[in-house]
């Protein structure tokens, strides 16, 4: 009976802490929003779900992931203002200006 009540009780924690993430996700969306600072809401809830699983326990975070995912978004802009740009020149090359 007490693994049974023990197991119910952590999936409703998971649950409980699944919502805090969302929520708190939701406060920087809104807080950045009311700044009127651009934020992107993928880095949002990323960062959420690192900095909730981080107050668990520092090993709770995969580092080698969430190091993945920021050298991600370091190149991203970059590399997208690249293409753009050889977007931009071929198409002037071929006239359509």
């Amino acid at each position: 009976m007490k693994s049974l009540l023990w197991k119910e009780w952590a999936e409703n924690l998971k649950w409980a802490v699944l919502a805090l993430l969302l929520f708190a996700g939701a406060l920087a969306l809104f807080g950045a929003s009311a700044a009127g600072i651009p934020v992107s809401t993928t880095h949002t809830i990323t960062g959420s779900i690192v900095g909730v699983g981080s107050t668990r326990r520092l090993s709770a975070v995969r580092w080698g992931v969430a190091r993945r995912i920021v050298w991600a978004w370091v190149l991203t802009m970059p590399a997208s203002a690249l293409v753009a740009a050889l977007a931009w020149r071929a198409l002037r090359a071929a006239g359509m200006s």
